[in-house]
């Protein structure tokens, strides 16, 4: 069992096994994920303003509040879903551990390619079908039930897009981790 005082800091950058062919792929991905983290926290900023604007206008000053609450959702949708692939960079989603101790080593890295693997297939048909709520809500020019009305596609576009950048990043750990599944660094090290 793990409290996480013994783990090492965690770095984002790209994986020394992945494929030549993909570098320029997971250097733009690092490029960007950095910045959508910058991006997703001025998101949470805004959504946190408008929030407190939101009870102090209907409680304080007793105004309608009609746009506030759709506003923090999109904020926080954003925030979300263009921030999923620097945590996936990371490898800072929540994993469960328990199989990991009782698997010998090559099983084990056997398991997490497979992990990887099921992730990438999942995550990109994700992003498929939200690329498909995108195109619907734009086409059909469909907005929130509110008063105020957002178009739908703002929300589906920023899950569309967070989606997409965390399934490239998927794909760029999957192929970084068969390289080190197939071919060992010589020395051992893995």
């Amino acid at each position: 069992m793990s409290h996480g005082f013994e783990l090492k800091p965690v770095v984002a950058g790209i994986d020394p096994h992945t494929p030549a062919v993909l570098m320029p792929l997971a250097r733009l991905l690092d490029f960007i994920n950095r910045a959508m983290v910058a991006l997703g926290m001025l998101a949470l900023l805004v959504a946190s303003c408008v929030l407190t604007y939101s009870v102090v206008s209907r409680y304080v000053m007793k105004a309608s509040t009609d746009w506030q609450d759709e506003a923090a959702v999109f904020c926080l949708v954003g925030a979300t879903f263009l921030c999923g692939a620097f945590v996936q960079q990371l490898r800072g989603h929540v994993g469960i551990e328990a199989v990991a101790g009782l698997l010998p080593r090559a099983l084990n890295q056997l398991r997490l390619t497979l992990v990887d693997l099921l992730c990438t297939a999942f995550c990109s048909f994700f992003a498929w079908k939200s690329w498909t709520l995108f195109h619907e809500a734009w086409a059909e020019g469909q907005t929130t039930s509110s008063s105020w009305a957002p178009p739908l596609w703002i929300p589906y576009g920023l899950m569309a897009a967070g989606m997409t950048l965390l399934s490239l990043q998927l794909l760029v750990q999957l192929t970084a981790r068969a390289n080190r599944l197939f071919k060992p660094v010589a020395g051992g090290a893995a």
